[in-house]
């Protein structure tokens, strides 16, 4: 399982269509992270001012139909990762029924997330 954080409204935007965020065109592929403790970093890292309710998708890479590689980061994992960290990169949109569970992440008063929890 790989997980790819987005705001709420991206992922219900086109609930009938495959999910293809900006990063796809911008990057030629869908940025994910590898577990739970890297994707908080992530998102402590880069997305503490998205728009809010953010979700986490549980995606099973064995459902995807678009090819999944594991990569470094690059230039250089977020700070707390460790560098032989790979990421999963997904060279396509993300067929929703790949997506095995949708999770939201909790923020602490300090505005840090600091887990994910199941939503349905």
């Amino acid at each position: 399982m790989i997980y790819h954080v987005l705001p709420l409204d991206e992922w219900s935007a086109r609930p009938d269509q495959p999910y293809a965020p900006a990063s796809l065109a911008e990057d030629g592929f869908v940025h994910c992270s590898p577990d739970e403790a890297t994707t908080l970093t992530v998102v402590n890292t880069f997305y503490r001012d998205s728009p809010r309710p953010l979700l986490a998708l549980l995606i099973d890479e064995d459902r995807l139909t678009a090819k999944c590689e594991w990569e470094a980061a690059v230039p250089a994992p977020p700070p707390g990762v460790a560098e032989d960290v790979l990421f999963p990169h997904v060279f396509g949109s993300l067929n929703r029924d790949a997506v095995a569970r949708v999770l939201e992440v909790r923020w602490d008063e300090e505005g840090r997330a600091t887990g994910l929890e199941y939503v349905g």
